[in-house]
């Protein structure tokens, strides 16, 4: 063996899959961190679009479907095409999307809200409610929306690679889920992350995949574009998806619609009640006109679409589709999973719950990989590093500053005029001035002084909804307990849950922070440094 050359050892597998977990893990951390916050947040956009439209009256009955499209069909008298989405237990409001006669020779889509008792407008402040955090959990805000779900699907594909790896690092991931070590500075890191991590795993394995699923035409669409040639083929393959649409062609000559109460009967008769979920009318006043009835999502999985289809001039029943391939429904039950929308209360409270913790997950590993990158820099002696200071600053805003801006998009609900034009539009620049302040905060401030003051300021800007609420509205959580009204009294005691939560994190901050640090003036990033 003499005079053989001494080789490196090779890495393991554990080894090489704790390096692929730890990268992963960065690259996109910030941007999985947000859409894990802003997606936990959507499984009660509906709860939380009521709580933004606060002059929207409480309605304990949902109005039959039939007599609210009766009502929108007059609303709506003239539109060559609208769709509405009808009221449910979650839904007080009517949502309508339809094309205004005026706007001849050109797209003229419009949407908007409306009272189903009345087929009137509602008379409520301009906001995007909860929709803004659900639309920017997958496509994000201020890019094109398709490149806004390509990188949504990266960042899930990348989430994927990371819990797999992680799995595979940690032999005893069992055993340390039960572990776990305060004021131990990179152990007690490790130990959150871990603990997190195996408390919903199933969950987090599930609902990054079925994420995926949900574009799965969109990341892949080469085998579709490969197996469907002719328009039939389309059209079948859009039923089987969810995305059919009525024929488009007009046969030129007038006819009134029917009434609509009859079709939605017929839906109710055969789903039951409560489960006609939207209304669909294609060429209004022609005689080729449609009336798709969809069935609701909420009590079944699947998401795979269940509709009726009648002719618009005599009310006839044309097609009934009740069932897809078993292709487009496993798709289906995968997509209706990563929603959720089949859940009760519990249930959603439950989504709630293990979506956070994944949120936590991304959180800790982004903290503990500069708890580490820190400690190895400290034994060799060298002061900083570029790579460690950036880091340390995106995870400041992109951690706590997302809370901030979370929460300033809530005050901007509350503060911005009623009347003020592009008023939804203006709430949303409002999160993103306040993320960008978040960042600039970050970018000047001690690490650990930054951290503080932003949980701190988080901690008041959630706190100080509740309050805001009761000055600005009729509504206030006193109010609401007395008369039942428990999506505001929920949505105030989770305001409050959540103030809690982030003023533990300052809290225990505090007590590990001297206030030297605290008032230290931040370091430069050494200059050709490395890890």
């Amino acid at each position: 063996m003499a005079g053989k050359p001494m080789g490196k050892r090779p890495q393991g597998l554990r080894q090489s899959m704790s390096g692929l977990h730890t990268w992963v893990g960065l690259l996109l951390g910030w941007v999985l961190y947000a859409m894990f916050l802003t997606g936990t947040v959507a499984y009660f956009k509906d709860e939380l679009s009521q709580w933004m439209r606060p002059e929207v009256a409480r309605r304990l009955n949902v109005p039959d479907p039939g007599i609210v499209a009766q009502r929108m069909a007059q609303a709506f008298d003239g539109a060559p095409q609208w769709s509405i989405r009808l009221p449910d237990a979650r839904n007080p409001l009517v949502y309508a999307f339809w094309r205004d006669p005026k706007e001849q020779g050109r797209r003229g889509f419009r949407d908007g809200y409306f009272d189903p008792l009345t087929g009137n407008a509602v008379d409520s402040r301009e906001t995007m409610g909860g929709d803004f955090f659900y639309r920017f959990h997958f496509q994000f805000h201020h890019i094109p929306v398709f490149w806004g779900r390509w990188l949504a699907g990266l960042a899930a594909m990348f989430m994927l690679v990371a819990i797999i790896s992680g799995i595979i690092t940690h032999k005893k991931i069992f055993v340390d889920f039960f572990t776990f070590r305060w004021g131990k500075g990179q152990r007690s890191w490790l130990d959150a992350h871990n603990a997190l991590s195996v408390f919903g795993l199933p969950f987090h394995l599930m609902i990054t995949y079925t994420g995926l699923v949900t574009l799965m035409a969109m990341y892949m669409p080469w085998g579709q574009q490969a197996a469907v040639n002719t328009p039939q083929e389309r059209q079948a393959l859009s039923a089987q998806l969810g995305a059919f649409s009525p024929p488009a062609q007009p046969g030129g000559q007038s006819v009134a619609l029917a009434p609509l109460g009859p079709m939605a009967g017929q839906a109710q008769e055969r789903w039951g009640g409560g489960n006609v979920g939207r209304i669909s009318v294609s060429l209004a006043g022609d005689a080729a006109a449609r009336v798709s009835i969809v069935r609701a999502e909420a009590g079944r999985v699947s998401m795979s679409p269940q509709y009726m289809l009648f002719e618009g001039s005599t009310g006839r029943l044309l097609e009934t589709r009740d069932s897809v391939g078993a292709a487009a429904e496993t798709r289906g039950v995968l997509y209706g999973l990563h929603l959720g929308r089949f859940s009760d209360t519990v249930t959603r409270w439950l989504y709630f719950i293990v979506s956070l913790a994944g949120t936590a997950v991304v959180g800790t590993g982004l903290v503990l990989w500069t708890v580490k990158r820190r400690q190895k820099l400290q034994a060799s002696g060298k002061n900083g590093h570029a790579g460690l200071w950036l880091v340390e600053r995106l995870n400041i805003a992109g951690i706590a500053g997302l809370s901030v801006a979370m929460g300033a998009f809530l005050w901007a609900n509350r503060l911005l005029p009623v009347d003020a034009p592009m008023r939804a539009a203006g709430e949303i620049q409002v999160f993103f001035v306040a993320w960008l302040l978040a960042l600039a905060h970050a970018l000047v401030r001690p690490p650990k002084a930054a951290w503080l003051e932003q949980w701190m300021l988080a901690a008041l800007v959630l706190g100080g909804l509740p309050l805001l609420n009761a000055v600005t509205t009729e509504r206030s959580l006193f109010r609401s307990l007395a008369s039942g009204d428990w999506v505001f009294v929920g949505a105030d005691c989770l305001f409050l849950g959540l103030a809690g939560l982030h003023g533990v994190l300052a809290w225990r901050l505090w007590r590990h922070v001297p206030a030297a640090a605290r008032h230290a003036k931040p370091r430069p990033a050494a200059r050709g440094a490395q890890a």
